[in-house]
């Protein structure tokens, strides 16, 4: 009674909605950016049982923004650690840890044993694994996600209510959305968005106020706004509506291949890897006075951060206008982060007539792992 004062003095609370959050589960998908606070509060608010699961370790690039974690802990299991923090914070809350990834042949048996899913991964296929699994299992799927300076956030699959794919249908093809290892991420974004997620999951357990169901949250950081899109729900979605078409969880992380091995830069084809070269190729090329050209696709603040010694940025945005820059009767060699970017520009080019154009595998990250160690990694 004394840690929960606070909030059983609150009417719409009290001891009876204290004693619901006690019987709750609740599954966080990722202890990174926007899992952090949203496990934290939900540990804090006294949720019974609470889930996580990850399958990623502590990077120190983490820890600019998912505060669960902290120095000592890099290298540890993402779960380990969060487990450990949640403890501390409320010895009471009962932690179940699964360190591992969510994939299409665990996700609904574990999914059908908690309440509420609070949706804190932070990429497609995970994204759309989570929205079919609370579709088919009927639980409400607290979701958000961020973006450089932009976050979003909603209530999906929750009974009457639209779900992801009623906003979202398919994956966008892969390289279109940077990543916030490619794109940035300002690091309090996730703590806004994280929180407002652990704020409607409380909502849906105690059944008060206007829970964001129908209602697509968007906040902008450097303006200091949020704005509302009121979401539907599409008769024609593939999964909840009057006629799905999808029965059953998917190959999701084989759903987002095929998505690149049709839908990169303009629609153009994805290259094979026989379009591929290594970065000890490469290496090779350049010390025997034979190096092609090599075209970084990176943004500029990526390339300032590191770069392959002699390559030209060409920001993958600015290569249709820039293409002219380029001759196609070179050997050109394309690279980005890691090599997701710089495929898509391969293909784009040979299509259209750069048949000697080749995609670096594993981008400047595989170049310093590989032939730099001295440059910083990001």
């Amino acid at each position: 009674m004394l840690r929960y004062s606070r909030h059983v003095l609150l009417p719409e609370v009290g001891v009876e909605g204290q004693q619901r959050l006690k019987r709750a589960r609740v599954l966080c998908v990722g202890a990174g950016g926007l899992g952090s606070p949203a496990a934290l509060y939900l540990a804090a608010a006294g949720i019974g049982t609470l889930g996580l699961i990850d399958s990623d370790v502590v990077d120190i690039t983490n820890l600019q923004r998912q505060i669960i974690h902290g120095t000592p802990d890099v290298g540890r299991s993402k779960v380990a650690s969060a487990s450990d923090r949640l403890r501390a914070i409320n010895p009471l809350v009962r932690i179940e840890a699964h360190a591992g990834p969510l994939d299409e042949t665990n996700a609904l048996p574990l999914i059908s044993g908690y309440d509420v899913v609070v949706d804190g991964s932070d990429n497609f296929p995970t994204r759309y694994l989570v929205n079919d699994a609370c579709v088919f299992t009927r639980k409400p799927n607290a979701y958000g996600s961020i973006s450089r300076f932009e976050g979003q956030a909603s209530v999906f699959a929750a009974e009457n209510g639209p779900c992801y794919r009623c906003l979202h249908p398919e994956p966008p093809p892969a390289g279109l959305i940077p990543s916030c290892a490619e794109g940035g991420v300002l690091g309090v974004l996730p703590g806004i968005v994280g929180t407002i997620q652990a704020t409607e999951t409380i909502k849906l357990i105690l059944g008060i106020g206007e829970p964001l169901i129908g209602r697509f949250l968007i906040y902008n950081a450097l303006a200091m706004r949020f704005r509302e899109i009121v979401l539907r729900n599409d008769p024609d979605c593939p999964v909840c509506g009057t006629h799905p078409t999808i029965h059953q969880l998917q190959s999701y992380e084989q759903q987002q291949c095929e998505v690149r091995a049709t839908a990169p830069v303009s629609g153009a084809g994805m290259n094979s890897n026989d379009d591929d070269i290594s970065v000890l190729e490469l290496k090779a090329l350049m010390d025997a006075g034979q190096a092609p050209t090599i075209v970084d696709v990176r943004e500029p603040q990526e390339f300032n951060i590191c770069r392959i010694p002699g390559a030209i940025l060409i920001p993958l945005r600015e290569l249709p206008s820039r293409v002219d820059e380029l001759d196609p009767s070179q050997d050109l060699i394309l690279q980005c982060r890691s090599g997701v970017r710089s495929a898509n520009a391969t293909a784009w080019l040979r299509q259209r007539g750069f048949s000697r154009a080749r995609n670096l595998t594993g981008g400047i990250l595989a170049w310093i792992d590989q032939v730099d160690p001295s440059q910083p990694k990001y």
